[in-house]
C-alpha cells in the first residue's frame, strides 16, 4: 500500500518533470529538472528493495554526473539563443532518423523482454546480495550488452564535444 500512494504522488511528478526539461528555455533549468526525475527514479529503486541501485543512482547519477554537465554548462555559458543554432550542416536529418531507429530498437527489445518469460521475484535475484545479483548479471549474462552501452556513451560524450565545438 505505501508503494502505491508513493507511486501515485511521485509519479506523475516525475513525468511533469520530465515534461517540463524538454519545454523549459534554459539549460540550467532543464537539469535541474533532470536531476529530480532521477532521485525520483532513486526513491523508486528504494522502494522496490534495490538499495543499491537506489544509492548509486543518487550518488554517482544525481550528485557527480548531474552537478558536473551543470558545472560545465555554467562554465561554458550556452545561452537559449545559441543553442538553435545549428554549427554542423544536415546534422537534424541523421538526428531524426537515429532516434526513429533508437525507438523501434527499444520497442523490439521492450517486447522481447516481456513475453514468454517468468518472473523469479526479487527475493530469488538478491539471494546472496543486492550487489552480488548485480555483478553476476552485470558480468555475465549481460556483459555484452554493458560494452555496447559503454561504447555508446563515450560515442554520445564525443558527439556532445563535436556538437559543442565552436568555429572562432
Amino acid at each position: 500500500m505505501p508503494e502505491t500512494v508513493m507511486f501515485w504522488i511521485m509519479g506523475p511528478l516525475a513525468v511533469a518533470a520530465a515534461l517540463g526539461m524538454l519545454l523549459v528555455k534554459k539549460a540550467v533549468h532543464s537539469a535541474l529538472l533532470l536531476a529530480w526525475v532521477m532521485i525520483t527514479l532513486a526513491f523508486f529503486y528504494i522502494a522496490q528493495g534495490a538499495l543499491f541501485l537506489g544509492i548509486v543512482q543518487v550518488v554517482v547519477y544525481t550528485g557527480a554526473v548531474m552537478m558536473l554537465f551543470l558545472f560545465i554548462l555554467m562554465l561554458v555559458g550556452v545561452d537559449a539563443s545559441d543553442s538553435l543554432t545549428e554549427t554542423i550542416r544536415g546534422l537534424r536529418p541523421i538526428a531524426i532518423t537515429a532516434a526513429i531507429g533508437f525507438g523501434g530498437l527499444m520497442v523490439s527489445l521492450i517486447g522481447r523482454a516481456s513475453l514468454g518469460r517468468e518472473p523469479i521475484g526479487l527475493t530469488d535475484a538478491n539471494a546472496d546480495g543486492n550487489v552480488q545479483g548485480i555483478a553476476l548479471l552485470l558480468f555475465s549474462k549481460y556483459v555484452w550488452p554493458f560494452e555496447v552501452v559503454s561504447a555508446l556513451l563515450i560515442t554520445a560524450a564525443v558527439g556532445a564535444m563535436v556538437l559543442a565545438h565552436h568555429q572562432r
